[in-house]
């Protein structure tokens, strides 16, 4: 493998000299592999009581698909924004950035009011034991909806469900500052990321979720920045490729495993039943560093995690993704063809798809409430699921190339 970081990370962004436009250079398939592999972790992980949901990445370890969501959502920003202030200058990147944000914002309000309204029409027009309403908590907003909707759109009210896209839209409106100060000194940039970081994790920037009570948001963004300028200045090549070594990935594999009972309850409680001794040791300092990976500011041990799966990933695609692709002729190279090909699809378009499969999630719960949590039945709606992402992606990318104009 090439470890230099011209021929990894940040080759698909460099400017081309000397051409009024340049040529679009081809998609990173790591980029968009393990985009859509996070959006159908997501989808399985916000499916109400879905027992798929025992068997993802964030019941073996601190992080989960959160992470890889927000990591590479850094480096896309650094490809689609990052470029605009290169080529056309700070003010026309700002005002790109503004527009992702306003995009993303009543992407968020949309899907909060579609999502309130089919589950507030299923209990209308259903009888069922339980409030559907009440699944997500949003009884108080019905009870008393003038004062919350203007919470709702000042996001000073922000139900747990609802949490992610108000986390990315605060950080999103963060760049232009990261990248004005980051093309004057990178160091300071980082030095500034890492001190808010910091001030968030010491419970100094609370960000106010609900105004009936003290809840903060669930997702703090002046902790999950961190995480994403870091994937952001891997791809600008601020911060180099690491070098593909022995000793890192043992390392990294090393602490993967390792830390596996401390951030994991379902890991912990297989090492504990079959080693109890060793559970006894580790039950308390599992509370001991609770602190330290903490979810709602991004708790050091989380990032840290994060930072080694990544690394172990990257190695294991290859240079631009290599690995990834099929090198041989036969069955089972045609069938990880297609797999390829949907995981990708559907991380080329996940604002869209994430979005669906949000307000999807709940739908496939209350199906699974009617029909049953059987083996078969599970795999059903989980296969529908993504089914219909798959589905929604491809629709989302062919009214984004606007067949409906002239092209001649």
């Amino acid at each position: 493998m090439n470890p230099s970081p011209a021929g990894t990370l940040n080759s698909a962004i460099e400017p081309s000299h000397g051409v009024t436009s340049p040529p679009r250079r081809p998609r990173d398939p790591r980029l968009d592999f393990f985009r859509g592999l996070a959006m159908y972790i997501i989808l399985i992980a916000h499916i109400p009581r879905n027992p798929w949901t025992h068997w993802i990445p964030a019941r073996f370890g601190f992080s989960d698909a959160t992470e890889i969501f927000v990591f590479c959502s850094g480096m896309a920003s650094a490809i689609a924004f990052g470029s605009v202030f290169a080529n056309k200058g700070f003010w026309m990147g700002t005002a790109r950035v503004l527009f992702r944000c306003w995009q993303v914002y009543w992407a968020h309000i949309a899907l909060f009011f579609f999502i309130a309204m089919y589950l507030a029409a299923i209990d209308t027009f259903g009888d069922f034991e339980k409030s559907y309403v009440n699944t997500l908590n949003l009884t108080p907003f019905f009870r008393d909806p003038i004062p919350n909707i203007v919470g709702l759109f000042s996001l000073t009210y922000v139900p747990n469900y609802f949490d992610i896209l108000p986390m990315y839209l605060v950080i999103l409106a963060m760049m232009p500052l990261f990248v004005a100060i980051a093309n004057r000194s990178f160091y300071l940039a980082a030095a500034i990321a890492i001190l808010v970081w910091f001030t968030a994790n010491l419970g100094f920037i609370p960000l106010p979720a609900e105004p009936w009570s003290d809840r903060e948001w669930f997702f703090n963004p002046f902790g999950w920045q961190l995480l994403f300028f870091t994937g952001f200045a891997f791809m600008k090549g601020w911060l180099p490729a690491p070098p593909v070594s022995k000793v890192l990935i043992i390392l990294a594999i090393g602490f993967v495993v390792i830390s596996a009972p401390f951030g994991s309850w379902k890991v912990f409680s297989w090492t504990n039943a079959s080693l109890p001794e060793l559970g006894e040791l580790i039950r308390p300092v599992r509370g001991e560093v609770r602190d330290f990976r903490t979810k709602t500011e991004l708790g050091i041990l989380r990032y840290i995690h994060f930072l080694a799966l990544a690394y172990l990933a990257w190695v294991a695609v290859g240079p631009r993704g290599s690995r990834l692709l099929p090198r041989r002729q036969g069955v089972l190279s045609f069938v990880w063809k297609i797999i390829l090909h949907c995981i990708s699809k559907v991380g080329q378009q996940s604002l869209a798809i994430f979005v669906f499969s949000m307000a999807l999630a709940r739908l496939i719960g209350f199906a699974f409430d009617q029909l049953g949590r059987e083996p078969q039945i599970v795999f059903l709606g989980n296969l529908v699921g993504f089914t219909l992402i798959i589905f929604v992606a491809h629709v989302t990318a062919w009214f984004k190339a606007t067949p409906w104009r002239d092209r001649s």
